[in-house]
């Protein structure tokens, strides 16, 4: 069966409160990755890996920064004349004006133009995570099963699951249970955010769960209303993913995705051949390891200059090690300076961070945090597990 109109929308409207500083002033979409990335980056390529042309993408949160990166999705191939790229906003002027609040909430305010577009298919990602997936295999799987959604789904670390939303599936691939975030999830299989619909099953859907649930309320996540909905009708098929993939939801998880990059055989490969991870293109030159630096199992981005130590670290592109300064097991962001003497252990540094010299920022245990163009001081101490500043302004 030819597939002739898939569109895929992408909800990057979030903001990623538990990301910490890391999202002051920015979506989580926008959030750095891997030195010359940010998290839409690995969907959009998926897109681009699956030769989908029509993709909008939902914002909502701090759009500033993501509006800027997405270019009118030129990198990914998708700025084309008729159909390609589209950025949604939140409007006024009819009934489905104004903010949205969770992701099928987001979905019913657009239903219109979704509508009017008519596809065959609707692909619905989040763009908060790091996998590759070639999204024309989950739809054709999706078709030839007849369902209403089909659900692509991995399996996590049993301490994660209630983060997710967590599912059970019989021997012909049946969903048979689904619960949002339990307390108790009863299985570590979770969906990983990514959704294919029958595009007019889902909007009368919606259209129905908007006049039945509660007014405060509304019709909130994907996982509270629909997709529950949809289970107990019968409707919902499991894809399976057995690949990488990790949700950056956390400081922590941000941090450890960072360390996977820099093992001996990374579990993704950003740069494979033929399935690259688009970006925006960036001006820095070369990356510069200087004279009696010492740079070792660590990644370089376009534009750092190396004069100290670094080991076992995840350097962005424009920052600046001068000589006498270590970082270790740290992600420095763009255009990060760490002055001679200072030390950053399991650290995350954001853009624009002037680290003082002879100052210390983290150490063994919890990953410290430095926000956005704070400027430490000569010898001032961020400890192990510290956030600097203390607290955020959405906190």
């Amino acid at each position: 069966m030819a597939l002739t109109r898939i569109l895929v929308v992408v909800l990057a409207g979030g903001a990623g409160s538990r990301l910490e500083l890391l999202t002051d002033g920015r979506a989580k979409p926008a959030v750095p990755y891997g030195g010359m990335y940010r998290l839409i980056d690995f969907p959009l390529s998926n897109c681009q890996r699956a030769g989908i042309a029509d993709v909008w993408v939902l914002m909502q949160y701090s759009p500033g920064v993501l509006a800027d990166h997405l270019a009118n999705g030129r990198p990914w191939d998708l700025d084309r004349s008729t159909g390609g790229f589209m950025v949604l906003h939140p409007h006024q002027g009819d009934e489905r004006g104004g903010w949205h609040q969770g992701t099928a909430d987001g979905l019913w305010r657009q239903a219109p133009l979704i509508r009017e577009f008519d596809p065959e298919a609707l692909v619905v990602v989040s763009a908060d995570a790091v996998y590759k997936l070639d999204y024309r295999d989950v739809v054709a799987e999706h078709l030839a099963s007849g369902a209403s959604v089909t659900m692509v789904t991995t399996r996590v670390k049993k301490a994660e699951a209630s983060r997710y939303g967590v599912v059970q599936v019989d021997d012909d691939g049946a969903i048979t249970d689904y619960a949002y975030k339990p307390d108790k999830p009863k299985s570590v299989l979770v969906t990983n955010e990514v959704f294919v619909f029958e595009p007019d099953r889902l909007l009368d859907l919606l259209d129905d769960l908007a006049e039945e649930v509660d007014e405060e309320d509304g019709l909130e996540d994907l996982g509270d209303h629909v997709l529950p909905r949809l289970v107990e009708a019968g409707e919902a098929r499991d894809f399976r993913f057995t690949g990488y993939w990790r949700d950056l939801g956390t400081v922590q998880a941000y941090w450890e995705s960072h360390m996977d990059l820099i093992k001996p055989k990374p579990p993704i490969d950003l740069d494979e051949p033929g399935w690259r991870i688009q970006t925006q293109g960036g001006r820095s030159g070369a990356a510069g390891v200087h004279s009696g630096a010492d740079v070792d199992n660590s990644l370089l981005s376009p534009g750092c200059h190396i004069g100290g130590s670094v080991h076992d670290s995840v350097i962005s592109p424009d920052v600046r090690v001068e000589k006498g300064a270590t970082v270790r097991e740290s992600v420095l962001l763009h255009g990060a300076i760490v002055r001679a003497g200072a030390v950053v252990v399991r650290s995350i540094i954001d853009h624009g961070v002037v680290v003082g010299a002879d100052a210390r920022v983290g150490g063994d245990g919890e990953i410290a945090l430095v926000g956005c163009q704070t400027r430490l001081k000569a010898g001032q101490q961020v400890p192990a597990g510290g956030r600097y500043p203390e607290a955020s302004e959405q906190e």
